[in-house]
């Protein structure tokens, strides 16, 4: 038995496969303790198979989890006490930053703070060159009394980033040594290692950001994972990472950057395997609506993207973690979204959430506010009494009471629900043209599938506005992140930086660094015990046009450079990309490669999204339901269980489809279940 949980905002999801059953589970997260959110979703999953927790957990062989816990504690500030260590005169590399402003007329907006105060950065006398070569020599007696100083401050975890450490490592590595031997209790991190890219800003936040989240992560997991076995688990804890894979929990301590994007990173990988079971189309909107937020992600010509430009926070103002993720871009409108009205009369929704605890205002545990999800019960597209399967009852009154404490006029409930659907649509449907119209994909020839127990609301309104032709909703939609955890592979990502233009291009240098690279994949396989069958191997490099600022990432057609037409077919790639996503291409500019890039897949086992098992839990049926749209056009629709639709019959909206987990509303629209139970809705 395999489990994969996700820790969200509001809800922890939980899928549990069974000789090839899927089970999916919902309850909500606690926020004060995640892990005790783990172990109620589990109880609640225990239960439902009629067994306690210890037996249901013995059988488990293993756990994949995905959390937002990195994510959180670096966005709320709750990390470890961390120090940098710096080259000499490069003190102001996280102050500066790399300049800009979201809007450059807008002057009111304050500087973003330094991720580690300057107090907390220390100089180290020392110099490489960028071809390498040692420029001044590393002061050792100085480099000792830094690091006393920085037991004098009780410092928790340290950050080193040396000026041109890519080109040679050996000041970054004997600073290592010296602080094993003085600081021997302190975790650290070499930018060099975590993210080598010439850029030092970003190399600096990347090991600034992995070394402050070492201490937390380690009691983290740490405490998941006595837990677990406390509570009867016996079995193998892999962590989903930001790369769309997952790796072994000790693993991800040694670099707790890997989980900066963990749990959203699943909906792409998911998304894109139940699509290709019925489907050949490459092309794929991933629309993934939790509680708090509403995460966008694509599939692109049969690929899920990678990104270096993933912020925490707002862009410009927060953090790049210059550290490649699955390209995942989030707006803070989700289902526990809060509703206002500013003082000018305009209607805003979110980017505050009632999260789990108080909720919505019609979960009764003290919200007042109204929210996405209570104006969905109140348009009729949610049934009080069937929520997450009946096990947690809605209060309607309460939901139309927080509508009208908002406008002050109880006769407008009904159009005030209506206006907050139909802006939280608008709000998700930008983000959907900021990441694909961007990246070359048209979201009219694309499929959109939603996923997040929240996506039903709204998924059919957002995908005519993209004047997509299909829209997808898994059995497993409510819990898409947590399935593709299921799904996932094992994954280790490997990076050199090394600059080669095509104009003197070096062949034997450039197999060098794909040699260097695959033999790392290869250990990683090794430990893994993976079968050389049930890997994959993928080259990738960040290239540009000469004197280009930004690069790009393109695949390599061939594993070396030394075998004949390579680089006319890395050259071709590299202008095929660059025209598709910037609607040109140079052909007769030179090409210039800064980063290179390794990633191994491990296929853990054979699986693949199946048709989940059936509950037998009683349902309310009425047969119609009075909904009304965002236009306040009214019907009276069908409602229809997810579970009793019979493969390939086809049936006409307006309607309500329902699960345990979900609620879906369709306008006038087609729609059916497929063979592997997914509700296909034609527009």
């Amino acid at each position: 038995m395999w489990l994969a949980c996700d820790t969200g905002g509001t809800f922890t999801d939980l899928v549990v496969e069974s000789n090839g059953v899927w089970q999916s589970f919902k309850s909500p997260t606690v926020a004060a303790d995640p892990v005790r959110g783990v172990l109620d979703v589990l109880d609640v999953a225990a239960t439902g198979s009629g067994r306690s927790l210890k037996d249901f957990l013995s059988e488990a062989e293993v756990l994949v989890h995905a959390t937002t816990h990195a994510i959180n504690a670096v966005l709320t500030g709750n990390v470890a006490k961390t120090a940098l260590l710096v080259t000499e005169g490069h003190r102001d590399i996280l102050t500066l930053r790399e300049g800009g402003r979201p809007d450059p007329f807008d002057h009111r907006t304050r500087y973003p703070k330094s991720f580690i105060s300057r107090d907390l950065v220390f100089p180290i006398r020392e110099r490489i060159d960028s071809d390498g070569s040692i420029f001044k020599a590393l002061d050792e007696d100085q480099a000792i009394r830094v690091i006393h100083r920085l037991k004098e401050k009780k410092i928790e975890a340290l950050a080193v980033c040396l000026l041109w450490s890519v080109a040679n490592a050996q000041h970054e590595l004997r600073v290592a040594e010296l602080v094993r031997q003085h600081l021997p209790d302190v975790p650290f991190t070499l930018s060099h290692q975590i993210n080598p890219t010439p850029r030092e800003f970003r190399r600096a936040v990347s090991a600034a950001i992995d070394a402050s989240l070492k201490p937390m992560m380690l009691n983290y997991f740490g405490g998941l994972v006595s837990r677990l076995a406390d509570a009867g688990f016996k079995g193998k804890v892999l962590v989903v990472t930001s790369q769309g894979g997952v790796m072994e929990a000790a693993d991800v301590v040694d670099a707790p950057i890997n989980l900066v994007n963990s749990g959203p990173s699943m909906a792409p990988i998911a998304a894109q395997a139940y699509v290709s079971m019925d489907d050949d189309t490459r092309d794929i909107i991933v629309a993934d609506t939790g509680g708090t937020t509403f995460d966008v992600s694509v599939v692109r010509s049969g690929r899920i993207p990678l990104t270096r430009e993933l912020w925490i926070g707002q862009p410009i103002l927060g953090l790049p973690t210059g550290y490649p993720s699955i390209d995942v871009r989030s707006v803070g409108t989700g289902g526990g979204s809060l509703a206002r009205i500013d003082a000018g009369g305009m209607l805003h929704v979110g980017p505050q959430s009632a999260g789990a605890r108080p909720g919505p205002a019609c979960y009764g545990h003290g919200g007042l506010e109204p929210t996405v999800t209570d104006a969905a019960l109140v348009l009729g597209y949610i049934d009080p009494d069937f929520f997450l399967g009946g096990r947690m009852r809605l209060d309607l009154k309460a939901a139309e009471r927080a509508m009208a404490s908002i406008n002050g006029d109880a006769t407008s409930i009904e159009s005030t629900a209506a206006s907050i659907i139909a802006l939280a649509t608008e709000n998700m449907t930008q983000a959907i043209f900021d990441i694909t119209v961007k990246q070359g994909v048209d979201p009219s020839k694309a499929v959109m599938v939603g996923g997040g127990g929240a996506a039903g609301l709204n998924a059919v309104f957002i995908a005519r506005r993209l004047k997509c032709a299909r829209l997808i909703i898994p059995e497993t939609g409510a819990t898409l992140s947590a399935a593709g955890a299921q799904i996932s592979d094992l994954k280790g990502d490997y990076r050199a930086s090394a600059f080669m233009s095509t104009e003197r291009f070096d062949t034997a240098a450039a197999d060098r660094i794909l040699d260097s690279l695959e033999v790392q994949c290869q250990k990683f396989a090794e430990r893994s015990g993976a079968l050389p069958e049930k890997t994959r191997l993928n080259f990738t490099v960040e290239a540009r046009y000469a004197e280009q600022a930004w690069e790009i990432e393109v695949g390599l057609p061939r594993t070396r450079f030394s075998s004949e037409g390579s680089l006319q077919g890395f050259l071709q790639a590299f202008h095929d990309e660059h025209r598709r996503l910037y609607g040109f291409a140079d052909p007769d500019s030179a090409v210039e490669i800064v980063g290179w890039r390794a990633s191994i897949a491990c296929e853990l086992r054979d699986t693949r999204p199946v048709r989940l098992k059936k509950d037998n839990a009683a349902r309310h049926r009425s047969v119609t339901r009075k909904i009304t749209l965002p236009d306040l056009t009214s019907y009276e629709a069908g409602a229809y269980d997810w579970n009793s639709l019979p493969i390939g019959k086809y049936h006409r909206g307006p309607a309500i489809v329902e699960s345990a987990f979900t609620t879906v509303v369709v306008d006038d629209a087609d729609f059916h279940v497929n063979a592997s139970g997914s509700l296909v809705i034609n527009l």
